[in-house]
């Protein structure tokens, strides 16, 4: 509760006042954008839209991003060893959306249904409607012409000249050597923060005998066949999977820092799963110790514990950095205030509707690029990062938190909207995000199927009739 009254106390500084300048004169630029996934797709689209010239480097063979589901998985399961060939996609094999389908697109492109062969018509449908949605997203507005796929980006840094070196390679030579260097006004990083996984630090952890394995890794409920797990974490993977596990499983122990009754406690509803609070210590034995005085024996820890920020691939000689996953100093999470507005940031804050946030911030890079859009300067930038911190501090919020918005996502959508001159977040997005959200915590178990919000549905879609207008007849609505 401190976290969010905090949190929500910081959005009147946050957002001070709108730095709107209009240009006399808007100018192309040649723009790398690192990354084909959400992010990289609508920042090539409104790159392109403000008339800058546009290469998008994909490491894989198709955009998508983390929605590229894979059965492969890391040969590190818990993903710390440097060595190990990287899988990007974090997707299990059942998951489904945690949002619905009205407030996850793209404000002009909307998320529904389409009848084609294989279409998932749920409300809450499966990882694989999502990747065909960025797939049509991709061929409606040209974005894949535009994309080298295939290509990883083993460098980027600022040149004397004040452009941007990007060095990389086809990845199918895979002789490690990044030979194509080529020059970019300016580079916008869409990599992703699904790939990096946070491990939860344990005492005992190195003399503990059990596996070990990263959310990052999880496919399929099958390896917990008949095991003890102790799953960490309390997010929304961490609720999917353990329930998943549980119909495999001999026993699930979900230890979580939400977990506050002090002692161990029987999920509702399952006779092999309970609820435990923070881990004190793991032993030789394969025993696991809580903070309330219980213990357990497991097999297998599986760590639901979350994601690193992470660009191997960008020297900023030490100016903009990863610490405690603050990225930072960035104004407004997007613009380092040393290379501003040539080297940008879109889809870092959690815990937000992520692809309409990022149309916003591409939006915002793509018309500050151009000159129409001017940023604030240097100093002002470096003094609203610093007030932002300092607050965070004051309020005893861990670094780690930063590119949190759980409870102010919309007043940072609407700043960035009237920076931009665009229409801020449509009331029913917002009343539908809060009732989803609120559907998780109370229907946990039934919230993707049954809701009660029929009244926003429809003004959605009176909205999304102004950009697919056969809507209309099929729902019924009013052209």
């Amino acid at each position: 509760m401190m976290l969010r009254s905090v949190i929500i106390s910081l959005n009147k500084p946050y957002f001070p006042t709108l730095h709107i300048k209009t240009m006399p004169q808007c100018s192309s630029k040649n723009v790398a954008v690192i990354g084909a996934g959400s992010a990289g797709l609508v920042s090539a689209r409104e790159l392109q839209r403000e008339g800058h010239n546009v290469v998008v480097f994909e490491r894989e063979n198709q955009v998508g991003g983390t929605w590229v589901y894979t059965p492969d998985t890391e040969s590190d399961p818990v993903g710390t060893d440097p060595t190990r060939e990287i899988v990007h996609s974090s997707l299990y094999s059942s998951l489904r959306v945690n949002l619905p389908r009205e407030v996850m697109g793209f404000r002009d492109y909307p998320f529904v249904v389409k009848k084609r062969p294989g279409s998932d018509p749920r409300r809450y449908p499966g990882h694989r409607e999502v990747l065909d949605y960025l797939n049509d997203f991709a061929v409606e507005f040209g974005i894949n012409g535009v994309v080298r796929f295939g290509v990883e980006v083993g460098y980027v840094g600022k040149m004397e000249n004040g452009k941007w070196k990007v060095s990389s390679r086809k990845r199918k030579n895979d002789d490690g050597v990044f030979s194509n260097e080529e020059e970019y006004d300016a580079v916008v990083i869409c990599n992703g923060h699904y790939t990096e996984p946070r491990i939860a630090d344990i005492p005992g952890i190195e003399v503990w005998p059990g596996k070990q394995i990263h959310s990052h890794n999880y496919r399929v409920p099958d390896p917990f066949r008949d095991q003890a797990v102790l799953l960490i974490g309390g997010a929304a993977s961490a609720t999917d999977i353990s329930r998943e596990i549980a119909e495999v499983a001999k026993e699930v122990h979900i230890s979580s820092r939400s977990a506050t009754s002090g002692v161990p406690m029987k999920l509702p509803g399952y006779d092999n799963v309970w609820l435990h609070n923070m881990i004190e210590a793991v032993g030789s034995d394969g025993g696991v110790s809580f903070r309330d005085g219980s213990k357990i024996l497991a097999d297998i820890i599986l760590h639901c514990t979350g994601y690193k920020y992470h660009f191997p691939f960008l020297e900023t000689n030490g100016i903009v950095t990863v610490d405690d996953n603050r990225v930072g100093p960035l104004y407004k999470h997007v613009f380092p205030p040393a290379f501003a507005p040539s080297l940008s940031y879109v889809g870092l804050p959690w815990k937000v509707i992520p692809f309409f946030l990022c149309e916003l911030q591409s939006k915002w890079i793509a018309a500050v690029l151009s000159g129409r859009i001017s940023l604030p300067s240097k100093e002002d930038m470096n003094a609203d990062i610093e007030a932002f911190y300092s607050s965070m501090t004051a309020s005893c919020i861990p670094k780690r938190y930063t590119h949190n918005m759980d409870n102010y996502q919309f007043d940072y959508d609407d700043w960035l909207a009237a920076e931009c001159g665009s229409a801020p977040s449509e009331e029913w997005r917002k009343q539908m995000y809060f009732i989803s959200r609120q559907n998780k915590k109370t229907l946990s178990e039934t919230y993707r199927d049954e809701w009660d919000d029929n009244d926003l549905i429809i003004q959605a879609y009176e909205d999304f009739v102004k950009y697919i207008p056969e809507l209309a007849q099929a729902q019924n609505l009013p052209r």
